[in-house]
């Protein structure tokens, strides 16, 4: 009788054993081995804190709030050994070995798109060019003449307004601002490319910092007059803003081999001009594996509601890689929520 009793809790005892391992940790979306470290790209720390939350509600996985910082200087902490089990990144290249060394898995999965517009405050209209500037632009925008856009771009980068550009080797926001008015040059002011990029840095028109986030507070103290910046984080942070045409604000998908005769000469090399897409990725030698992986199926199957933060949610999520696919990203290729588009680089 003792010789059954033990048994019988025996029993019980792996049964609760590997009812926890399975539904609690395993569960649907993964592992709940430990806290589960984002670090994110600081324009979406919102958006990541939103989807990590319905996560951790998902799957009962403990989640540490989104670390923000701009997608390079992320990543280079990263390599560096940074605690971090996610990456989320507006920067395909960022994904690459050049940037996260052994931390980098290979891959990195498309789920939402964005684009740039130029940002302003109540502080700007206290400048008489700005004003002069936004109703340039907006004449531009209902007419869709090129002369108007010449003329907004001419005083835009004239010196007479301070601009924000975020330092383009910490923050990819920064690079694509200058492939933005390199495009403007190409389509407004007769095929010159440079010829605002050239006005910018000639007159000292612009203003950086190591991420477009840090030049907020400048532009609403009225420091900086404007400031390229995302639309999602413009919308986050109540801004109003000048939405650019499709060419210039890189954010239409269908114009992606135009926007890639276009470049920019960052530390590490010459980047093209590409649609604007959020990324995220689990990354290798991972202290929380099946959680990181997790939080990524997760993302992958529940993008839907980021357009309340300004984003467009991709119905098809994007895979760019280059190593195999991994084996638990088949279910998501099968259900046609993910489709292989190329490779990192």
């Amino acid at each position: 009788m003792k010789r059954t009793s033990k048994i019988v809790i025996s029993l019980l005892i792996v049964a609760a054993v590997v009812f926890s391992v399975v539904i609690l940790d395993g569960g649907l979306y993964g592992n709940n081995s430990g806290e589960l470290i984002t670090y994110t790209a600081d324009a979406y720390v919102q958006e990541a804190n939103y989807l990590l939350d319905g996560y951790h509600n998902a799957s009962g996985v403990s989640v540490a709030p989104a670390k923000g910082g701009g997608s390079y200087t992320d990543a280079r902490e990263i390599s560096q050994n940074a605690p971090a089990n996610v990456f989320i990144s507006v920067a395909l290249n960022s994904y690459d070995k050049s940037y996260l060394g052994e931390r980098s898995s290979g891959w990195a999965i498309a789920f939402a798109s964005d684009s740039l517009v130029i940002a302003y405050s109540s502080a700007t209209r206290n400048n008489s060019s700005s004003e002069t500037i936004l109703n340039q632009f907006s004449q531009a925008s209902a007419s869709n003449s090129s002369t108007l856009y010449n003329e907004a771009f001419e005083n835009l980068t004239s010196g007479n307004v301070k601009v924000g550009i975020s330092d383009p080797n910490s923050d990819p926001a920064g690079f694509r601002a200058w492939i933005s008015l390199e495009i403007a040059g190409d389509l407004y002011h007769s095929g010159n490319r440079s010829h605002f990029v050239d006005m910018m840095t000639t007159n000292h028109g612009n203003v950086s910092a190591s991420s477009a986030a840090d030049l907020v507070s400048p532009l609403e103290t009225g420091n900086i007059q404007f400031l390229y910046i995302y639309r999602s984080a413009a919308i986050a942070k109540g801004l109003s803003f000048i939405q650019l045409p499709p060419e210039l604000n890189l954010g239409n998908e269908s114009l992606a081999d135009f926007y890639s005769g276009f470049n920019y000469t960052l530390t590490t090399g010459v980047v093209n001009g590409s649609p604007i897409f959020l990324y995220i990725s689990a990354l290798a030698n991972n202290t929380n594996t099946e959680s990181a992986n997790g939080f990524v199926t997760y993302v992958v199957g529940n993008n839907s509601n980021l357009s309340r933060f300004g984003l467009v949610p991709l119905k098809t999520s994007l895979l760019f890689t280059n190593v195999p696919v991994p084996s638990w990203l088949e279910p998501l290729i099968i259900s046609e929520k993910l489709i292989e588009r190329g490779s990192l680089s």
